[in-house]
């Protein structure tokens, strides 16, 4: 995993605006477009459903990351795969049968994630790893944007990157929650390659500048690293 990707998410953008939202995304030399479909029961907040991703999808061809933080995704999979999602990344506390889901997620076409609440270990994805592409490690208590991240996190993101070094696998390892100016060397350091952030792009004066900064960061850790 050399490059980063820069994932800015929709749940900080106007919902009045979201094909400025994209617009603002592409000026600024976003990766993907990050998605937070949250349902107010697994996370205390209700953002957008499939209709919102397929309204959206031939605005752009940035790939679409779907984040579930819902209760029982395996009733959504299909309808945001239909929307045209890439990646659909649900919860593994939210679901019993979880390689059954992510093998539904790659019949579906898109690439299937798994996403960990900061108080839930590593130990529950152990087995999950060869099936994903993605592993989402969320850095705040997920509901709101705009939050701190919590330092702790960073450590389990460390050990997640090791072992997926020693096991040989390729997924990627993304942050969500207080990714922002202020972490990006942290983050960068943990062994992460994407990042989503919300407040820190479109509370930016200059996006394009923000994201820029982000790749300076990832870079210079990159060499620090080498």
């Amino acid at each position: 995993m050399e490059d980063l990707i820069l994932a800015p998410s929709l749940l900080s953008a106007d919902f009045a605006e979201m094909g400025a939202a994209l617009t603002l995304l592409e000026s600024a030399r976003a990766d993907w477009v990050h998605l937070d479909v949250m349902d107010n029961r697994f996370v205390p907040n209700l953002t957008f459903g499939p209709k919102m991703a397929a309204d959206l999808r031939p605005r752009t061809k940035l790939p679409f990351d779907v984040h579930l933080m819902t209760v029982e995704p395996e009733s959504l999979v299909e309808p945001f795969a239909k929307a045209g999602a890439d990646y659909i990344t649900f919860h593994v506390e939210a679901s019993v049968h979880a390689q059954r889901l992510c093998q539904r997620i790659r019949d579906l076409g898109a690439i299937p994630g798994a996403a960990l609440v900061p108080s839930t270990p590593l130990s529950a994805i152990e087995e999950l790893l060869p099936f994903v592409g993605l592993v989402l490690v969320m850095t705040v208590n997920p509901g709101f944007g705009g939050q701190k991240l919590i330092p702790q996190c960073l450590e389990k993101t460390a050990r997640l990157a090791a072992e997926r070094k020693r096991r040989g696998l390729s997924f990627h390892i993304s942050l969500d929650g207080g990714v922002n100016a202020s972490t990006y060397a942290a983050c960068a350091a943990s062994g992460a390659d994407v990042f989503v952030m919300g407040s820190a792009f479109f509370g930016a004066a200059d996006p394009g500048a923000e994201l820029a900064s982000a790749r300076a960061a990832y870079a210079a850790q990159k060499r620090a690293g080498a």
